[in-house]
């Protein structure tokens, strides 16, 4: 498959600060891969290199075979935080058409509209696209925001931890919905979800200012506590999640 993402002897400093040291990474064609690791990891910064808004100070990024500056016309991202107004009078449809701005001097086309109708419909909010975005739910509007991200019909999608803001019982669903997106684009997640990273995605990275491991998640578990420092339990709700994929039922459940 098509290589997509070249990372190669990464180095990124804030204030004379290591944040990211010798990473080298690659991303391929339909592949779904999930980064985690601890917070202050350096897990975002990765993402920004990835989309060019940081520089790093020594090593080579390729994004489609681009600086990635340029190639970010194909790449659709959804932060982990999104910060706006929610009595702002804008709606759901319009917060995604947004996905479609190309300059002031360019009107909307009916191929932008299209899109963003075919955008909602993927992420299951066609139904609410008049409604107010401020009224919404916390996983409804993180919908929306995915459905601005793909509505650019990007060959890859980075995430900030997605899933912050959507409740326990409808994460699932938002998984399969990422999965049904990876027919069409790679994916890059970044997530403290290791229970979803066991089931839903193809390939992890373990990042805590440097690379750990790159690679199936079937030999996950222990590169986990070198990435930590320290011992991993992997806990959810009455469900045991093991490496490789699977899991059976339990009262108390941990591995």
């Amino acid at each position: 498959m098509e290589e997509i993402i070249s990372l190669k002897d990464i180095w990124v400093y804030f204030d004379s600060v290591v944040v990211l040291q010798n990473i080298n990474l690659t991303v391929r064609e339909g592949e779904f891969l999930g980064i985690i690791g601890p917070n202050g990891g350096g897990k975002t910064t990765l993402l920004k290199v990835i989309l060019g808004l940081i520089r790093p100070a020594q090593g080579e990024v390729k994004v489609f075979g681009k600086d990635p500056a340029k190639a970010r016309g194909l790449i659709g991202y959804v932060p982990q935080y999104s910060f706006f107004d929610l009595s702002f009078p804008i709606s759901v449809f319009d917060t995604v058409l947004m996905g479609r701005y190309q300059g002031i001097l360019k009107r909307y086309s009916i191929e932008d509209k299209k899109a963003v109708t075919d955008a909602l419909k993927a992420v299951d909010m066609w139904e609410l696209k008049d409604e107010p975005i401020g009224q919404l739910s916390g996983g409804q509007r993180q919908r929306v925001f995915l459905a601005r991200a793909i509505a650019r019909q990007p060959k890859l999608l980075l995430l900030d931890e997605p899933t912050t803001s959507i409740d326990p019982q409808i994460q699932e669903s938002f998984y399969k919905m990422l999965l049904e997106l990876k027919k069409k684009m790679a994916i890059v997640m970044v997530t403290h979800d290791i229970s979803a990273v066991s089931v839903y995605v193809d390939k992890v990275a373990c990042l805590n200012r440097e690379l750990f491991y790159h690679g199936s998640k079937n030999k996950i578990l222990e590169e986990l506590k070198r990435t930590y420092t320290c011992p991993i339990d992997l806990i959810t709700h009455g469900i045991i999640h093991k490496f490789p994929q699977g899991h059976e039922k339990d009262g108390n459940s941990s591995v």
